[in-house]
């Protein structure tokens, strides 16, 4: 572990222009404040691969205000007999003049190398580190990059045209329920599914019911396509008597479908009812309505798509 006073963990972030809103949105909820733009450092450990957005992070094992600093305390490190490789992570916060390129970077991922007693394995190491500058600092320890593993969930063998997308879907997931152990979720208008394959995939606990028979039997295809195991049940949300700590509710939308907003209504109270954390996706701001529902709206963002928009709610 870090001495006192280091940050324990450093990561690194990208987004497109039209996912700025939703990756702020997730941040905040994954780690409970604001967050600088491209790299941070933070006391909370997150899985990377949870994230569309985050890219690596650096379990913090020495620090220095210098890079010969760092060189001296890296020849402590104790592989037991592992293969290993050393990263230097290209985000950074360095002032234009200051910039590492490529060739130094290299060099300096030999520099380590040599120091640390061992054999390094650029192609299949044991043990990755990375090199991190931060807030004028540098930063070394253990190297975790996003493995990225929603891409295979995106081709589903049941889809329909207004899905949530993967990337928006895991983004909600994480608003949700951004501590796992213990929580029991819950999606109770799933559709085909893409809310809880996402969720299943980070090993958290949900299930599934939506009113349409075909569309749930598309929702359990999907699940069980990518190995998962959940219940989806059919009928309406109003008949769900169990309670949950938290709910994603992917509100039908006028435009593709017959709800009245009293049947909107009904959903949401009924969603207030089911969970004391929920995370709302609508084709519109729905403030007056989730408010007579009697939520409190704590934090939202707007997920873009061409001409084409999102808003994620995260009531309580």
């Amino acid at each position: 572990m870090p001495e006192s006073g280091f940050p324990s963990y450093i990561y690194t972030y990208t987004h497109t222009e039209d996912e700025a809103s939703l990756c702020g949105m997730e941040l905040r909820c994954l780690f409970g404040r604001v967050i600088p733009p491209m790299l941070f450092s933070s006391g909370i450990q997150v899985d990377v691969s949870r994230s569309p957005f985050i890219k690596e992070r650096v379990d913090v094992m020495y620090a220095g205000d210098t890079l010969e600093e760092i060189y001296k305390q890296t020849e402590q490190v104790e592989l037991a007999g592992q293969t290993f490789k050393v990263i230097f992570v290209k985000t950074n916060d360095l002032a234009p003049e200051h910039k590492v390129e490529y060739d130094e970077r290299r060099a300096i991922e030999r520099e380590i190398g040599m120091r640390i007693e061992g054999e390094a394995d650029v192609n299949r190491p044991e043990r990755v580190y990375g090199l991190v500058t931060l807030g004028g600092r540098w930063y070394f320890g253990t190297y975790h990059k996003n493995k990225a593993t929603w891409l295979r969930q995106m081709q589903k063998p049941r889809s329909y045209s207004i899905a949530l997308s993967t990337r928006v879907a895991r983004a909600a997931v994480n608003m949700a329920v951004p501590r796992i152990p213990g929580v029991k979720a819950i999606d109770p208008c799933c559709g085909i599914g893409t809310v809880m394959v996402e969720a299943l995939s980070m090993g958290i606990d949900i299930v599934g019911r939506d009113i349409n028979p075909f569309i749930a039997a598309g929702a359990r295809t999907n699940i069980a396509h990518f190995g998962f195991e959940s219940t989806v049940t059919l009928g309406d949300i109003a008949d769900i008597e169990e309670h949950y700590d938290a709910a994603i509710v992917d509100m039908p939308y006028n435009l593709y479908s017959s709800i009245t907003p009293e049947e909107q209504f009904a959903i949401l109270a009924n969603a207030r009812r089911i969970a004391g954390r929920v995370v709302i996706v609508a084709i519109e701001a729905m403030d007056e309505m989730i408010s007579s529902a009697g939520f409190t709206i704590i934090d939202r963002c707007i997920a873009k798509k061409g001409l084409f928009s999102r808003h994620l709610m995260l009531c309580e």
